[in-house]
């Protein structure tokens, strides 16, 4: 069977995919596009609208024989449907006519609009999509000048109904599409929106709560093809054509969201510019066209009144404020009487250039200890040898594929990831969910069936730090998942460290390499090793030398002179406080001051993602960058010039004058960043579905990539084949003594990290401090649900309200980190539990 096939639209003939939708077709290779409302290129197609009708014909065929029938002159007859179809519902067929042009469609069009804007409001001036707006557009081209609608007949309706904390719903605006409702339900299977009353009063309503409970809320205000649907967080904010698209990248997470951060100068901000709202850019490798609530609204950070704004150094006891040409020569003679005992800590959102210069500052001075940041999640080194193939799309995974997740929540590790892979399955991926606790990937792998649908998956429950166990004897204790995972024709392991030790992540890593390995899932696309590491940049870290075993050996054994790069040691590490007291000089640069000023000699402020170019590097080793997009704050510096600049005053080279040049500088000494230019990382392609366009009813308010796809490094496993398993040797794990349990830090997407806190339209969506326990043993030690506990683990004494629940294994305390004030222990450990305060009854 052929994987094309021959249609004609308008009288000229197209080549295209075998089983292609009318409408992607029609765009993709006809350059024609088919107005639509409802249909979108990523939902399935409901023809609500009946915007895309078109005349659809088909070679017509004898009876008797089947074979076409032909015109006098050789042609195949063509027998037109007797009423206009709907494009979005039609899948292409070899001989297709397609009349997109005629009187009929042009009338039907009109008639469409006429409809749809007969209780539409006029309020186009003051509606946040004018600009962009699907709506307005098509009226313009395909819709009526005038109306003859009665006024008196128009349907009154609320104006500025909150669905949530974030997004707004004009109800009189509302077209009754259905992307949004079909969005939550098919894409992300948070099914919190939903339809109320009919006919003219249709009106969406959300379901949840808290409303519109969902991590990516934010784009069906993408996909709303009219003014309907706004965030809390740009409404009113500016109008579309006064912004400037600048091409970025997520900060927070290890899925490496490609974005356009829209930018405007602002009076509010010194008359510079400022981001106004954060975009999803499209690519269909990374996030296609979505991104987080996360990425969407985290962005307060870059021009938060708390930023670091002048360099800081320690004279005569206290810290003071001071200027780059006093603090240069002191910081130059401070690492110089260090005699080579030097360090540094690096954090999983500095950008590669930062890292590089940085590295090259330390070895100059005779150090060799980098360090990364938080010394939470090992294996890296192993994703590089057998991670994930090279020209990996997970949005190809389906049918005869299969996914395992390990000791992840990927829902607030890498939010992306966790959509993508949840739509893998949609697919007919067969996905395993195996932890110590439920997550909501695991309520997807057990569903059974969705949309009518059958979907396949199967859960693992193990005891808290048994994960890499589980790993190694897969086969011997879950034979029947084990024999669906080595036998379908693409895997992808996604390994995390949850419940476990830094030693005990690696561990794991290695035991799920060694699966693939065994199993032939390596070194080939779509199969291999994804770890969720903390941060934008952990294979960066990685990459350019930067390892967690390091920082735990700085953190034994202090070196008189440690530089602290953008990593919040005071915030994450309870013992942080100790054992910095032993450094003689700590050089702090970050954005932030988490409280360690009290203990730094210098104080050093550096440049957001916003306000510099840089790169990062994903999950999926994909090399990414991004551009200036607004004005430094105060006198903060670029990482990289920072560090290039104590290099050249301690006469250790020169200082690269650009971030470009530094990347050449990196790729020319780092065999995984080769080739990897400003100008290589920039280069685009054309990527299906097209959107981005002018044509904004197709898939929405995303942006077209000219930013750059970035260039993925290829693994070991793709450089070269005859990768063997390898033993796993000892980890650490905690011992339990009488009365302790596992106190095991997890994630959460929202929490009060210090670059997080500026976003105070999420700060109700962050949870009051808690720890889930399991209900066995809450009851044992007498604690209730609600109750105020107190969990003393090492240096670490926090009070939290206990959430009893029996999908937690037993003898373990899941306690979310950066919750609470005070920092919780990095990994999993031994720990002790009391209560302090007992819940207050109901009416109480």
């Amino acid at each position: 069977m052929s994987d094309t096939v021959t249609i004609n639209v308008d009288g000229k003939e197209f080549e295209v995919a075998a089983g292609s939708n009318l409408v992607d077709a029609a765009k993709w290779h006809a350059g024609n596009d088919i107005p639509v409302f409802c249909y979108h290129p990523k939902m399935e197609p409901v023809g609500m609208c009946r915007m895309c009708l078109v005349e659809l014909g088909s070679p017509a065929r004898d009876r008797a024989t089947g074979e076409v029938m032909l015109n006098e002159d050789g042609s195949p007859q063509i027998r037109y449907f007797p009423k206009l179809q709907t494009a979005c519902t039609t899948t292409v067929s070899d001989g297709m006519h397609v009349k997109t042009n005629t009187q009929e469609v042009i009338d039907a069009r009109n008639d469409v609009l006429e409809f749809l804007l007969s209780s539409h409001p006029l309020d186009c001036p003051i509606c946040d999509k004018g600009g962009e707006c699907p709506l307005q557009n098509l009226t313009m081209r395909h819709g009526p000048q005038s109306s003859r609608m009665y006024f008196e007949d128009k349907q009154l309706l609320e104006k500025h109904y909150p669905l949530g904390d974030l997004i707004f719903l004009d109800r009189e605006r509302c077209i009754q599409c259905a992307r949004c409702v079909r969005f939550q339900d098919e894409v992300v299977g948070d099914d919190v929106l939903a339809f109320h009353e009919r006919g003219r009063r249709l009106q969406i309503i959300t379901n949840s709560d808290p409303g519109f409970d969902t991590y990516f809320s934010g784009n069906t205000t993408d996909i709303c093809p009219v003014g309907a649907l706004t965030t809390s967080d740009f409404r009113f904010g500016a109008r579309p054509w006064e912004l400037n698209e600048v091409p970025s990248i997520s900060p927070w997470d290890a899925a490496g969201e490609n974005i356009s951060l829209s930018m405007r100068l602002d009076g509010d901000f010194d008359g510079k510019a400022v981001i106004k709202r954060v975009m999803p850019r499209q690519n269909e490798r990374v996030n296609e066209i979505w991104i987080s609530d996360k990425t969407r609204f985290g962005h307060h950070f870059t021009r938060s009144e708390d930023r670091l704004r002048q360099p800081m150094m320690r004279t005569g006891g206290a810290l003071r404020e001071s200027n780059w040409g006093a603090v240069m020569p002191a910081l130059a003679s401070a690492l110089k009487a260090a005699d080579g005992d030097v360090a540094a800590i690096a954090g999983s959102g500095m950008p590669n250039e930062d890292l590089w210069e940085l590295r090259k500052l330390v070895e100059g001075l005779g150090g060799s200890r980098l360090g990364a940041w938080m010394p939470t999640q090992g294996g890296a080194e192993i994703a590089a040898e057998v991670g994930v193939g090279f020209g990996t799309n997970l949005g190809q995974l389906g049918r005869g594929d299969a996914v395992l997740v390990i000791a992840s929540d990927l829902e607030e590790e890498a939010p992306i990831w966790h959509l993508r892979l949840k739509q893998a399955q949609d697919r007919g991926a067969y996905l395993v969910v195996a932890n110590a606790r439920h997550t909501r990937l695991e309520d997807f792998a057990v569903q059974g069936a969705r949309y009518d649908k059958v979907v396949e998956g199967d859960a693992i429950r193990c005891g808290a730090g048994d994960a890499v166990e589980v790993m190694q004897n897969l086969s011997a204790d879950y034979p029947a998942i084990a024999e669906r995972l080595s036998g379908a024709e693409n895997l992808v392991i996604v390994a995390g460290a949850e419940g476990l030790t830094l030693s005990g992540s690696g561990a794991l890593a290695q035991a799920a390499a060694n699966f693939l390995i065994e199993s032939g899932h390596i070194g080939r696309r779509n199969n291999g090793l994804l770890l969720p590491l903390p941060g934008a940049n952990g294979m960066g870290l990685h990459y350019l030398g930067f390892k967690p075993e390091a920082t735990l050996d700085i953190m034994e054994n202090p070196p008189k002179a440690l530089i602290v790069a953008q990593a919040e040691l005071l915030d994450d590490d309870p013992a942080a406080s100790s054992w910095l007291s032993q450094v003689d000089t700590v050089i702090y640069a970050n954005l932030f001051d988490d409280g360690i000023s009290e203990l730094a000699d210098y104080v050093l402020p550096i440049q957001s993602f916003a306000e510099r170019d840089g790169s990062f590097v994903n999950g999926e080793r994909r090399i990414q960058r991004f551009y200036t997009a607004q004005g430094p704050i105060g006198q903060a510096l670029p990482g990289w010039r920072l560090f290039g600049s104590l290099r050249q005053e301690l006469g250790a080279g020169h200082l690269n004058p650009s971030a470009a040049a530094v990347m050449l500088d990196l790729s020319a000494n780092i065999d995984a960043f080769a080739g990897a230019s400003y100008k290589e990382l920039a280069k685009v392609k054309r990527e299906f579905p097209d959107v981005g366009g002018r044509d904004q009813y197709y898939g929405g308010t995303a942006y077209t990539n000219t930013g750059g796809l970035g260039i993925q490094i290829p693994s070991a496993s793709d450089k070269r084949k005859g990768r063997r398993p390898r033993r796993i040797g000892t980890y650490e794990q905690p011992n339990l003594e009488e009365n302790e349990v596992l106190i095991m830090p997890i994630t959460r997407l929202y929490n009060r990290q210090r670059n997080f806190r500026p976003t105070l339209i999420l700060e109700p969506r962050i949870m009051t401090p808690f720890a889930i326990i399991n209900s066995t043993d809450a009851a044992a030690m007498g604690i209730s649900d609600g109750d105020i506990v107190e969990i003393v683990a090492g240096e670490s004494r926090v009070r939290v309200r206990a959430a009893l629940s029996e999908d937690i294994a037993a003898g373990a305390v899941a306690l979310p980190r950066h919750l609470t004030d005070e920092a919780i222990p990095l990994t999993v450990t031994a720990g002790r539990i009391r209560v302090v305060a007992e819940a207050i009854a109901a009416g109480g």
